[in-house]
């Protein structure tokens, strides 16, 4: 299962909003991943994300497979979407 969206708060993906991200991601079994920026990673770690130094306007690609891939995909693409509540 893999969407595309774009970030859209005002500060990307700094420290804040990806560890709010991981959280969310952690709590699903399937294997996630973002890309962006040309690379690829691993969705449940906080360094792997803030190393892609998403920025708004980028597009990332969510990612996953397993038992509850689509669930995970939609709960974090809705999540990119609300702008992490900032």
């Amino acid at each position: 299962m893999k969407r595309d969206v774009i970030v859209k708060n005002e500060s990307g993906m700094h420290a804040r909003p990806a560890s709010i991200f991981v959280k969310k991601a952690n709590g699903f079994n399937s294997n996630i991943e973002i890309e962006a920026v040309g690379k690829k990673v691993n969705a449940k770690s906080i360094m792997g994300i803030l190393s892609l130094g998403i920025t708004k306007g980028n597009q990332i690609s969510i990612i996953a497979e397993g038992e509850d891939a689509t669930a995970a995909v939609n709960a974090l693409v809705e999540l990119v979407e609300s702008e992490f509540g900032e």
